[in-house]
């Protein structure tokens, strides 16, 4: 049978894309290494990008073409509305479409029902919708059914499922991180995800979220989930001062809630002439004003007892461990010595490196860093920042950690030689303001990105008349390659054949609730190149071995011949019932694909089903729908 598969798949998945992921680009990663730096290089970046975007510009060409060469159909949204000159209409295309007046851009047409629902699915859950679903929607009349299928979306369990997800690759969150010979375990990472998931469920707001990660204190990680985090940046091994934690914690402060990834460079020396031409605010920034800020670690102190019930081992996390200043008195570890300033200055006072703040009167060092970076316009810029690269694959910075805090403001521009950073500066502050002003509320900055006409612009755009340096513009949506766990809930709810994980003890039915990547076992969801949150981040690549495992692994094979009745009547059940073969075939697109078939794909698809066994033809028609691109890509 998959010989048969094999040859259906050259002969009708190839003519719509196919071989997407042998087509599939090198991300062309431009990251600088350090040389002195060997333990913080190019493996510790959390965000690969080529130079410009290229991947993504020309995974969207290719994913858009393809499906034009499928016969896939290409009738266009409508154009999309002239923006009102009122902000309170939706801010993100106010600032954006007065982006598109001022560089002469057309963007592409809005998103038929069809893409939107399939697009906005996969954004807010993690999987596809059903056929009845799409079916309901596109037949609804009502004018702002669009924003109703988001309020349903934001208020399911699926929603939390997939950002735990999100949050958990941001924060993490994983049993042990090899590169800094720390392990919390298996119970330590289930209750840094518990603690995930619970802010999510509960709305709680991000600023809260973020202040417990860093400031928390506690006795047994275990039970208190967010404890974790600042474990995380714990780094041991033989000659390794105290120091070298205290700077890794900041460098994680720094990177996940201010998007500054460059404050780990500066923690090794001064900025001028390694930053030199990548970060003006860098090159001009002293290692002693980063010293400033891991002094408001220098009164922690992390403890890992053994547990006397469990045998294993806990982390206790205290503020009184250490009583003076960040001590300049080191010679070995992973960064180069810290030695007194003018021979004279032996610590170095807590500061925060953008207002020289310290902490208040009786205030702990720790809990003022908190406070200081919570409250900081750009610990808002990155977070609407990381969340927008999360539904546009781009961020307004980008890469979306390595803010340079001197090139964002329009009003105060950069010297010549330099330009803003922000592709769009004003929307990237107004929506800063905005989530400031919700109570840094996640779910209203989703609300916002997803309802706006720029989130539902199509990908779909006459190649010969589209800019590239439109991408940054965001004047059409550029597509992504779905997760592996994605993937696989796509297709146990396409299917309808659910799938069965366990971890730790606990089962579960979703990919998506892993609470850790690294220890998904399958080589289904490893071939999507999840990343391990330590070395390896999560990856939008293509990868042959994705092609292998749609092909042939019994994570989609299974689901092909698999039976059931009723309610748990499998996909190919369902389509048995059907005797119209065109409504059989249509009934497969819409679960499959969320679409109807187009005139060639109907009449490719009957080509296909005629003769033979009827069963194993429809299976040779639902492989070649899972393997098609727009099933392996959210456009």
């Amino acid at each position: 049978m998959k010989q048969r598969f094999l040859a259906v798949f050259v002969g009708l998945a190839a003519a719509g894309g196919g071989w997407w992921m042998i087509k599939a680009q090198d991300s062309g990663a431009s990251v600088t290494a350090h040389a002195e730096c060997t333990f913080f290089g190019p493996q510790r970046e959390h965000f690969l990008r080529g130079s410009s975007g290229h991947l993504r510009a020309d995974l969207t060409a290719q994913v858009t073409a393809m499906l034009g060469s499928s016969g896939a159909p290409l009738v266009h949204g409508a154009p999309p509305p002239h923006m009102p000159g009122d902000k309170k209409t939706n801010l993100i295309d106010y600032y954006v479409w007065q982006s598109f007046k001022e560089n002469n851009v057309t963007p592409a047409a809005r998103t038929t029902d069809y893409e939107f629902i399939r697009r906005v699915y996969l954004d807010l859950t993690g999987r596809i919708p059903t056929a009845a679903q799409v079916s309901t929607f596109v037949a609804d009349t009502t004018p702002n059914k669009r924003a109703n299928l988001v309020e349903t979306l934001l208020a399911s369990p699926q929603w939390v499922d997939r950002w735990t997800m999100f949050f958990g690759d941001l924060f993490k969150n994983a049993s042990n991180w090899p590169s800094l010979g720390v392990s919390i375990g298996p119970m330590g990472r289930d209750a840094f995800n518990t603690f995930i998931r619970t802010a999510l469920t509960k709305d709680t707001p991000y600023n809260q979220v973020a202040y417990a990660l860093i400031a928390s204190q506690g006795t047994n990680n275990f039970n208190q989930g967010e404890l974790n985090w600042i474990v995380g940046g714990t780094v041991r091994g033989t000659g390794i001062p105290v120091q070298d934690t205290w700077d890794q914690q900041t460098a994680n402060i720094a990177d996940t809630f201010l998007g500054i990834s460059h404050l780990n460079c500066l923690l090794c020396h001064n900025g001028i002439g390694h930053l030199t031409g990548l970060s003006l605010w860098g090159q001009s920034t002293t290692r002693q004003q980063a010293w400033g800020m891991s002094a408001f670690l220098a009164h922690t102190k992390m403890l890992n007892p053994t547990d006397p019930a469990t045998n294993a081992t806990l982390w206790y996390i205290t503020d009184n461990g250490f009583t003076t200043d960040y001590p300049l008195n080191t010679t070995t570890g992973n960064r180069p010595p810290r030695q007194p300033i003018g021979g004279t200055q032996k610590t170095v006072a807590p500061q925060y490196i953008f207002n020289g703040q310290g902490p208040n009167q009786g205030e702990g060092y720790r809990q003022a860093f908190a406070r200081l970076v919570t409250s900081d316009e750009q610990f808002a810029r990155a977070a609407v920042n990381y969340v927008w690269a999360a539904f546009f694959t781009m961020g307004i910075v980008d890469p979306p950690d390595q803010f340079d805090p001197a090139r964002l403001d329009p009003n105060n521009p950069p010297p010549a030689g330099w330009t803003l950073q922000p592709s769009n500066p004003q929307l990237l502050e107004a929506l800063s303001q905005d989530f400031i002003r919700n109570n840094y509320d996640i779910k209203h900055l989703m609300r916002l990105i997803v309802n706006s006409n720029t989130y539902q612009l199509e990908s779909q755009y006459d190649p010969a008349a589209w800019n590239p340096n439109w991408d940054s513009l965001f004047a059409r949506k550029l597509v992504r390659r779905l997760w592996g766990e994605e993937v696989a809930d796509s297709i146990a709810l396409a299917s309808n054949i659910p799938n069965s994980y366990t971890s730790n003890g606990v089962t579960f039915n979703a990919a998506m609730q892993w609470p850790e990547t690294a220890i998904e076992p399958r080589p289904f969801l490893q071939a999507f190149l999840p990343g391990d949150r330590d070395l390896n981040p999560r990856r939008p690549d293509g990868a042959i071995q994705q092609a292998l495992v749609m092909m042939n692994d019994s994570a989609l094979m299974n689901k092909l011949v698999a039976s059931g009745s009723g309610a748990t009547a499998s996909l190919l059940n369902q389509a048995l019932t059907i005797s119209d073969n065109n409504a059989m075939i249509d009934m497969l697109y819409m679960t499959i694909l969320s679409r109807h078939p187009s005139a060639t794909e109907m009449n490719q698809s009957l080509a296909l089903i005629t003769g033979g066994t009827r069963s194993q033809r429809i299976q040779e028609l639902m492989w070649t729908l899972f393997n098609k691109v727009d099933f392996l890509f959210n456009y």
